[in-house]
Order: structure tokens, then sequence, then C-alpha cells
């Protein structure tokens, strides 16, 4: 079995390295203690460029902060492992909380197996997201403490049958010598106390050195050692400004001579030493949000008697006599425990003798058989991932239809633009753009569902339309949440969208009210259409035209003009495309998938080939940029893409996921491969939900909105009124897309 490992290693200093090391020695042992054919190879993470010189192990090293590094990676172990092992902690990974490597091992074709070092209870949005997408993804998920489990459970929904706990492992301590180890150290006329780990204000020490004081005053031999290294990433935000503050408070209570500060990262062997000339241990994390403490099982390995706060490892650990708890940062209940077992020497045996007992079913070499076999089941048991070719669209996998957001963000004037996170923004007021929009989608899921709710939003949307219209047919845009103009006239967009918004209502009207209201509307502005010049503009007035024509087929000159319009995205194809460059413009920008889409909405009404020619090569050619194995990679609005230069990879916006939607929607009714195309409308719809280039779902399950975009760092967690909207209509596309298929 050939193993891969995505972890920290040395020379680098971290918890995660060292465990991941000490793992590796004892992988390719099992139960019987006879050798296996297996080797190990790791793919470290790197936090500095050509900063460590790793051993031969280590085969292949990720820039932390770049991520095509990611992608190149899966590669490389897809060809030189049969299975991976994660290790996983949120602080060692690109992107906001991590985010880089869930594209990663969304590209393995391996069973992956991860180790979760840090489960938290109260995740923010993306720590959920993450977490809960890698638990979708592995094969197995190792956690070292009981309560993990439930955790992993219950907030990031993991099947249980996926996870296996492996406690953190120890080495094997030389628990006899302890008088040994306190001479070899020069404390054998000390009471040693000791606190070890990378140093960070998490960590609590304070409430060991204001213990001090009262317990020097009956026991002046008491030597504190607190020994490790300021953590690396509190030296690059603040220095060592948090040891500093120790002594300070060491010099304030007067305790010099009983606290040292040994500020090394040490090697194993030297810890151990230590460890076993330790009388007390003592972890006074301040909170108890610590699922895996690697320092406490050294501890409790080791046969020293531990002091320690209730974090959740600690009670898991030290349950049945095997040490002993106090209170977050009380430091008078910690005197009281320290000196109560230091009045009391049967006591602190007896705890000694409790620990190192229990640790020893739990050494390295038996943690590591553990591993082994975890690992032989997940290969055994791994299917690669169905790829479903006989279903175009899979229901399941779509959230229920959920108007929440929407009425959140809409008022009695309409539905306001922006929202921070999903708490409406009132500083930016309402346009034009959204309220069309959200018209269009109420239509759509009334004519669906005939909710009574959808007629009175809609009611409101229209409203707004009505009240931003010219008398010469044009539209203001914006308005201020004081309802004062913004604008003169609306952008051509803007004006388009209006357009279909009324000429959906128009062939699909609940009532004659609305009808005559959007009749009426949409009348007035006809005179605009042909003197329309942006591309976006005359592709949404063309959708317009499309539902215009469907309740008012006769109307030939509503045929000849809409003809006219795209006749104008012809000739902007053919002046712009050559041989390697298919499009409209010289450069790809956003909504990009609606301009095909409305030449093909042409072609359906006039039957004219020249439209459906340029709209099946435009959309080919926009495949060939988007499309990316099993999910689509939209082009990034910092930037965009330009004939001859570098594509932009983000910001990616939800509007140009639904233009890839209604273009496969509209190209799916002219192809003779029909389901080939509902497949990749799907495809595109499911970037909403997480099949996008960072594996993250944009689509909040919580508040039913709809994040604005997918960013380089992960998402953009406020969730305006452009997304959602995006996001629905997309959705109602594929309800009505699925129910097509099961014609066909």
């Amino acid at each position: 079995m050939k193993i891969a490992i995505i972890t920290t290693y040395p020379p680098r200093e971290c918890g995660i390295a060292t465990f991941t090391q000490n793992l590796i020695r004892v992988l390719p042992r099992t139960t019987e203690g006879k050798k296996e054919d297996t080797s190990v190879l790791v793919v470290a993470m790197t936090d500095k460029e050509g900063a460590y010189v790793y051993p031969d192990i280590v085969k292949y090293s990720i820039r932390e902060s770049h991520q095509k590094d990611y992608l190149k990676a899966a590669d490389f172990i897809n060809y030189s492992a049969d299975i991976c092992i994660l290790q996983h902690e949120f602080g060692i990974f690109g992107g906001k909380n991590g985010v880089y490597i869930l594209p990663l091992i969304s590209r393995l074709k391996i069973p992956l197996m991860v180790t979760f070092h840090t489960i938290l209870k109260n995740p923010s949005f993306s720590e959920k997201a993450i977490l809960t997408e890698i638990g979708k993804k592995a094969d197995k998920i190792v956690v070292m403490s009981k309560i993990a489990v439930n955790f992993l459970m219950d907030i990031y929904q993991v099947p249980r049958r996926k996870i296996t706990v492996i406690l953190h492992g120890f080495p094997e301590f030389d628990y006899a010598n302890h008088a040994h180890y306190k001479k070899k150290l020069h404390l054998e006329n000390k009471i040693p106390l000791m606190t070890f780990g990378l140093l960070s204000r998490g960590k609590g020490i304070e409430t060991v050195i204001r213990a001090l004081p009262l317990v020097v005053k009956k026991f002046p031999d008491v030597v504190y050692m607190i020994v490790g290294k300021t953590h690396p990433g509190v030296v690059k935000a603040s220095g060592e400004e948090y040891r500093h503050f120790l002594k300070r408070l060491v010099h304030k209570n007067k305790v010099e001579k009983q606290v040292v500060f040994i500020d090394s990262f040490l090697e194993e062997e030297d810890l151990c030493a230590y460890l076993s000339a330790t009388d007390i241990y003592i972890t006074p994390y301040p909170n108890e949000a610590q699922i895996t403490s690697g320092t406490l099982s050294y501890a409790v390995g080791s046969g020293t008697a531990v002091v320690s706060t209730p974090y959740w490892h600690a009670t898991e650990l030290l349950d049945k006599g095997r040490g002993v708890l106090f209170p977050f940062n009380d430091h008078e209940e910690l005197a009281r425990v320290l000196l109560q077992l230091l009045e009391n020497p049967a006591k602190m045996r007896t705890l000694r003798r409790r620990a190192y007992a229990y640790g020893q079913k739990r050494t390295w070499p038996l943690q590591g058989e553990k591993y082994l076999k975890t690992a032989e089941t997940a290969l055994k048991k791994y299917r690669r991932p169905k790829v479903y070719k006989d279903k175009s669209i899979d229901l399941a996998l779509l959230p229920t239809l959920d108007l929440s957001h929407i009425k959140r963000l809409t008022d009695s004037t309409g539905i306001l633009q922006h929202a921070r996170y999903n708490i409406p923004n009132y500083h930016f007021g309402y346009c034009l753009d959204d309220n069309a929009r959200a018209l269009l989608v109420m239509n759509r899921v009334y004519e669906r569902q005939k909710e009574p709710e959808a007629i009175n939003l809609m009611s409101t949307y229209l409203s707004y339309i009505n009240y931003m219209q010219n008398p010469d047919g044009t539209f203001r845009n914006f308005l201020g949440f004081d309802h004062r103009f913004l604008d003169k006239k609306s952008s051509e967009d803007a004006f388009g969208r209006t357009m279909w918004a009324l000429g959906s209502l128009l062939a699909h009207a609940p009532n004659d009210a609305f009808f005559q209201v959007a009749n009426r509307l949409f009348s007035s502005s006809v005179i605009h259409f042909k003197q329309l010049k942006s591309l976006r503009g005359i592709a949404n007035t063309l959708m317009g035209i499309k539902y215009y024509l469907a309740r008012f087929p006769w109307d030939e000159e509503m045929v000849t003009t809409m003809a006219g319009l795209a006749d104008k995205l012809v000739d902007a194809f053919e002046n712009e495309s050559d041989a390697s460059w298919q499009w409209f413009e010289p450069m790809l920008t956003y909504d990009n998938g609606l301009l095909p889409a409305a030449l093909f909405c042409t072609y359906e009404k006039t039957e004219q080939e020249k439209y459906l020619k340029v709209a099946g090569r435009s959309l080919s050619f926009l495949e060939s940029i988007v499309f990316k194995r099993d999910h689509i990679a939209l082009i990034g609005n910092e930037g965009w893409y330009r004939k001859g230069e570098k594509r932009a990879r983000f910001s990616q916006q939800p509007i140009d996921a639904m233009a890839m939607v209604l273009m496969y929607e509209q190209a799916y009714l002219f192809s003779k491969n029909k389901k080939d195309y509902l497949r990749k409308m799907f495809t595109s719809f499911m970037w909403f939900l997480g099949e996008n280039d960072l594996r993250l779902p944009l689509y909040d399950y919580e508040t039913k909105g709809c994040c604005d975009g997918l960013e380089k760092g992960g998402v953009n967690r406020n969730q305006g009124a452009e997304s959602i909207l995006s996001y629905l209509l997309a959705h109602l596309t594929v309800l009505e897309a699925f129910e097509k298929e099961k014609i066909i």
C-alpha cells in the first residue's frame, strides 16, 4: 500500500508536523509486528517559500498561498499513491479558513482519509462549509476524542460509519526512572511543574503564574518550566508580545526564581526527558474549545500527575481519576489543587500510576496499527464516484425552493439591492435591474406553484417598475431608501432586463390587471428598441421579445424588430471573431451565456439559420473556456478575459452561472443531443451548490440566500438581490428542464 500524507512536516516547527513524523515512523507495522509492503510519501505544506530543507520522504511541497500548487499536487498524488491521508487544521492551508484544500481533494481519484485536529462547535459559515465538504469527500475520518464524533455528526452531517476514534499517540516513556531524569536536568532538589507547546495567548499560562505566589509560600522549591517557542503565527502578527507580557507578570508576582522560560522547539528525546522529570504537568487553557491536545496526551503517556482546566479533550482524557480539573481562569483554585497534591504525595503517585496505565494502550506503535487498519478498510471499500451518464438532472441534489431571503430583502417599495451578510443594507436603496429580475422570478414561481404570496411580491416589483418609467418610455434605475431618484436614465442593460420581465408577464400574467400594466409599460418602451447598442441590453430585450411573441405571435413588426436586434449581435460576432476567438467582443466579461441564449431565442421565432449558427459557435467557444472537467470555472470580474491575455479566475458571479444555465436550456431546444445540453445545464447550476473552483457552496442553506461571489480566498458572504435572484432563476430553469427531460 502506497500512502501519501498531506501535512506540515519538519523542519517546519508545528505540532501537526511532529504528529505526522511520529505517525510515519510506525505506519509500516502491523499487529503481528511484521513489516508490510507499505511505503509513505509526504506532500508538505510550506508557509515560507524555500525556507525548509525537507528530508527525502517529502516528495512534493505545496506553497500555502499558491492555488495552482494544490491542483498539481492532486495529479501527483493520484499517480503516486493508493490512498491519501490529509492532516487537517484550518491554519495550514491557503485561502480563507484554508479553502484551497477543497479543489485538491475534489480531484483525488483514490480514497481519502482525513485526520481532523480541530473541530469547532460554533464554526463560521466558511469553516462549516469547508469541514462539511471534506466530510462528504472523505472515505474515512479520524478524530481523537468521543466528543469530536458528536460534533461531526450533529454539526457537519458526517455519517457515523465514516468516523473512527484513534487517540493521539505518544512515545514509550521510561516511567520507572523519574528520579534519574530529575537528576539529569539538575532538578533533583526541585519540584518541577511544566507546560509545553507553541506559546500563544490561548494557552492560559498567566493563570499558572498568578497561582504560584500562593504555592511557593509553602513549597519554595517549586519551579515552573514554560517550554516552547512562540507560535510562528503569533510572532508574525505581534512578535514576542505575549512572552514579554508573561515575563512582566512573573516579575509582578515576584516569582522570578520559580519560573523558567525554555524558548525552544524541543526534539522528541529532550521533550520526553523533561516530561519524565516533571512532577505535575499543567494545561491551563482558558476555554473549553479544545477538541485535541497533543501536549496533554504526551503528559498522560509519560505518567506525570496532570492538572488541567476542563476543556473537551481534558475532560475525556483525565476521566476516572487520571488527573485533576480546575475551573477556567481560576488561579486561586489552581493554587489550592497544586497545594493539595504537593501535600499528599500518595495522591500524586496514584494519579501518575493511573495515567501511565491508561497510556500503555495508546503508544505510537499501537495507534499506528489502527491507522493502517483504517486505511486498509478505506482502500478495500473504496468505489470510484459514479458519473451519472444516464441521468442529466438529479433533483435529489436541489434544495427546496425557498423564498425566505427574497421576502427579507423586499419592503413596500421594492427589493433592496444589497445585503450585509443576509441583512438588508438600506444604504444602497433599490434598482430597476433587481426589481425586474424579481418580477421575472416571482412570475415563474407563481406559474409553477400558484403560491399566493408570489402575487403580492409581483405587485410590489411591478409597482416599482411603473414608478421608474419616464414619460418617454425610458426608465430610471436607482432609487434611494429615502425615495429620491438617483439618476435620470437607466443603462441599456437595466432597460433590457426590464423588457425581459415585462415580456414574461405578458406571456404568463396571473391576472388581467398585471397584464394591462405590463402591456402599457412594454408598449411605451418599444420605440427605444432599435436604438439599443449594448450587446447585453440587446440580448435581454430579445429574451423579452420572445415572451411577447408567445402572447402576440401575429405581430410581424415585432418579429422584424427582433431580427434587427439579433443582427446587431451577429454583426458584432462576425466583426470580432477569428479562428481562435469566436465571440462578440474582444473580451469575455459578465452575463456571457445570455448572448448565445438570445440568438437561440431569435432562431426559435424567425427560423433564420444564421442566428442558430452564431449561437452554436459562440456557445462552443464559451464552453471551451468555462468548462473544467466536472464543473464550470466562470470568468472573474477582477480583470475579465481579454483576447490574447490571461483570464481572471476571481471574483466569479452568480449572474454568470445563471446565464450559463439559460444558455444550455435554450440550446437543448435545437440540439439532437438534448441530454448532453441538459447535463451541462445541470453542471452549470451546481456551481451554486459547490461544484466550482473552490468547492464551496454559494447557496446558504441556513439563510436561503446566495452569496455574492466566489473570490480567491473563499465566498463573499454578502447576499444581495442579484445573487439570490440569479440562483432562483437557475433553480426554476432546472426544475422545468427536468420535466422536459421526462418527456423527451
